[in-house]
C-alpha cells in the first residue's frame, strides 16, 4: 500500500506539474478557450494511452504461465528498476529548465501544428508518466493478491489524492516545502525504491534458475543466504519489512542480492555525478 500509495503521488505530481504549466501558458494565449480544449484532449489521450498499456501488460501476464509468466514478471521489475534510474538522472539534469524548456516547445508546436501541436505535447507528456507508473505498479504488485493486492490499489488512490493536495499546497505557499526540496526528497525515496525493485527481480530470477540444471556454483549464489540478521531486524515485520519494502532490504541476502545492490548503488553513484557536471544553467 505504502509503495504503490508513494508511486502514484511522485508521478501524479509531476504531471499535473506539467499541465499546470502548460495551462496556465495556454490562458494567456489570444485563442486560450479553443487551445484549452486541445490541451485537455491531449491529456484525455495521454491517460488512455497509459491505460492502454496498463492493459496490454496485465493481457501478457494472464497469457503466460509458470515459468513463463515468472521470467515476464522478473524482467517488468528488473525494467521498472533500471526505469526509476532513467527518470531520476532525467531530471536531476533537467529539472531547474522544466518550465522553460516545457513552454518552448509549446510555442513551437502551437506555431507549426496550432492546437494540434498542443495535444500532441500534453498528449507525450501526461502519458510518459503514466506510462512509468503503469510499469512501476505492475513490478511492485505483479505477486499480490487478495487483501493485500486490494489495499495496493487503495495506495493508489490514496496517492492521487495526496498528489492533488501537494500541487495545492506547493502552488499556494513555499513556507513548508519548495519544489526543489520536494524533487529532492523524492528522487532519495525513488532510487531507494529501485533498489528493492531489482532485489525483487532478482530474487525472481534467482528462483528460476534453482529450477533449471545450473552449475553448484549458481545454486549457492542464488539461493544461500551469506548473513542473518533477522534476530535484530526482521524482514518480515516492524521496521525491517519497511526497509524492505522501501530500500531492499534483506535479513540474509543471497550473494546475487548483494552484487546486485552494490552494483546498482554504484552505478547510481556515477550516473548522478556525470548529471551533475551536465547539468544544464537555469535560464534567467
Amino acid at each position: 500500500m505504502n509503495q504503490s500509495m508513494f508511486i502514484v503521488w511522485r508521478e501524479s505530481v509531476e504531471a499535473l506539474l506539467v499541465i499546470g504549466i502548460l495551462q496556465a501558458w495556454v490562458g494567456q494565449q489570444a485563442q486560450a478557450s479553443r487551445l484549452h480544449r486541445f490541451l485537455w484532449g491531449g491529456v484525455l489521450l495521454g491517460l488512455l494511452l497509459s491505460g492502454v498499456l496498463a492493459g496490454l501488460i496485465l493481457f501478457a501476464g494472464e497469457a503466460m504461465s509458470g515459468a513463463a509468466n515468472e521470467w515476464f514478471q522478473a524482467a517488468l521489475t528488473l525494467v521498472a528498476s533500471l526505469l526509476i534510474v532513467q527518470m531520476v538522472s532525467w531530471m536531476h539534469r533537467h529539472g531547474r529548465t522544466l518550465r522553460h524548456d516545457l513552454l518552448r516547445d509549446a510555442d513551437h508546436q502551437v506555431a507549426r501544428q496550432g492546437g494540434l501541436g498542443l495535444l500532441l505535447l500534453a498528449m507525450l507528456a501526461v502519458s510518459r508518466e503514466g506510462s512509468e507508473t503503469v510499469v512501476f505498479l505492475y513490478g511492485l504488485g505483479a505477486r499480490l493478491q487478495g487483501s493485500a493486492l486490494g489495499l495496493f490499489a487503495i495506495g493508489g488512490v490514496l496517492g492521487l489524492l495526496l498528489a492533488g493536495l501537494t500541487v495545492a499546497v506547493l502552488h499556494g505557499s513555499r513556507r513548508f516545502i519548495s519544489w526543489r526540496s520536494f524533487f529532492a526528497i523524492s528522487e532519495v525515496i525513488l532510487l531507494l525504491l529501485g533498489a528493492a525493485l531489482l532485489v525483487s527481480a532478482t530474487e525472481r530470477i534467482g528462483g528460476q534458475l534453482l529450477a533449471l540444471d545450473v552449475p553448484q556454483w549458481v545454486y549457492g549464489a542464488v539461493g544461500e543466504g551469506l548473513w542473518d540478521t533477522g534476530p535484530w531486524l526482521d524482514d518480515g515485520r516492524g521496521l525491517g519489512s519497511f526497509l524492505a519494502d522501501f530500500a531492499g532490504y534483506r535479513a540474509s541476502p543471497s550473494a546475487a542480492v548483494l552484487l546486485a545492490v552494490v552494483a546498482y548503488w554504484l552505478g547510481v553513484g556515477g550516473w548522478l555525478r556525470r548529471a551533475s557536471r551536465e547539468r544544464l544553467p537555469c535560464p534567467a
